[in-house]
């Protein structure tokens, strides 16, 4: 954790030596880069749980694309010891990237929003609930979050950007807290745009046979087609993010592998995704949304639920859902299933030229040196 730190704090030295006019031109303000320090702090606190020993890298680990490093159960374990989340814990990286929750009359769909239904308008309102839910951080109440900070040794940090009287005030303190772990989640630590594949795109390097041929089946819409939701396309002035921030029922299967305690039977009921939110329409039921792939090899399992194993597999079943019968238990919500997934037409060579191309997205690749 002290290497994670230190990595940052040097990372976000250099980014203020640097920044000039445009868009770095913020991290000239010193307010600015203390609430990123100040929201690098409370992400890696693992005394802001109840009881402590979590914190929001202990499921949003940025070793594992800030996604859960613990691949033995397929959803989260929560502060309480045996007690799970029912959903897999979705990667923080690229998060900023998605638009406010918001209804696209034009498209007559729901777009963007953080958590895997969208419950979320933006990043700072997202970063209140984990605290909160009994299934995670598992805090009784905002008060017990806020007197953990003011007694933490940043809390100085706080009041300084803040406000003396931050602390005065708990909905103040909360919603403050909140604004630190956005503004840290909106730092070039969380998308660096450094795969092999943005190397490819900036010439440095080129993709292997196969990769390549991954990527021209990924983008083709006779077949392959991944980019119909998963966007190749340039994302104002930034490289593709593999996503269209839109929701989708992809008709995955239940998952009977997630623990349940005996007194959590509600957690047996199928998930319903967005469709689950308050007045949304049936027409929403089963969808979700639409996850990026960039570091998606570093975030086993896959799906809401954690249901698939592995990359090829997810691959695979996006292209036999509806072709090998009995091969695939039955969605766990069948209605709105989306037609564009089931039946991709890739042979295994194929498949196997996808996965390779989605390993490319993954962050931190090195470019080989050159010989002397």
């Amino acid at each position: 954790m002290k290497i994670q730190l230190i990595t940052f704090s040097l990372v976000l030295a250099t980014l203020c030596t640097a920044c000039g006019d445009g868009n770095n031109a913020s991290l000239t303000n010193t307010t600015v880069v203390s609430k990123e320090i100040l929201g690098e702090q409370l992400f890696f606190d693992t005394n802001l749980s109840s009881p402590a020993g979590q914190s929001c890298a202990s499921c949003h680990d940025p070793a594992h694309g800030f996604a859960d490093p613990d691949t033995q159960f397929p959803t989260s374990e929560g502060a309480n010891a045996g007690i799970f989340d029912k959903r897999h814990t979705p990667s923080s990286a690229y998060s900023l990237y998605s638009p406010e929750f918001h209804f696209d009359a034009n498209l007559n769909e729901y777009i963007g929003g953080q958590f895997s239904d969208g419950r979320a308008r933006n990043l700072t309102i997202q970063a209140q609930n984990p605290f909160l839910d009994p299934l995670e951080m598992a805090n009784p109440n905002p008060a017990s979050v806020v007197t953990k900070v003011k007694n933490a040794a940043y809390a100085n940090m706080m009041t300084q950007i803040y406000g003396a009287e931050v602390f005065d005030n708990v909905a103040t303190a909360y919603t403050s807290i909140a604004d630190a772990l956005a503004a840290f989640e909106r730092t070039p630590l969380f998308h660096p745009f450094d795969s092999k594949f943005d190397h490819y795109l900036a010439g440095k390097i080129s993709l292997t046979s196969q990769e390549a041929y991954g990527l021209q089946l990924f983008n083709d819409p006779s077949k392959g087609n991944c980019a119909a939701c998963h966007s190749t396309a340039a994302n104002n002035g930034t490289n593709p993010l593999f996503t269209n921030f839109r929701y989708a029922n992809i008709g995955l299967p239940a998952n009977p592998a997630i623990p349940v305690p005996p007194d959590q039977d509600s957690m047996r009921i199928s998930d319903d995704g967005l469709g689950g939110l308050p007045d949304m329409p049936s027409s929403e039921l089963g969808k979700f949304k639409v996850p990026t792939l960039r570091n998606i090899a570093k975030t086993a399992p896959y799906g809401h639920n954690g249901v698939i194993q592995d990359l090829r597999e997810m691959v695979d079943f996006h292209n036999t859902r509806d072709v090998v019968a009995g091969r695939w238990a039955l969605p766990e919500v069948s209605e709105n299933l989306d037609p564009r997934v089931g039946n991709l037409g890739l042979t295994d060579s194929e498949v196997e030229a996808v996965v390779a191309f989605l390993i490319t997205l993954n962050d931190g690749y090195t470019l080989p040196t050159s010989s002397p």
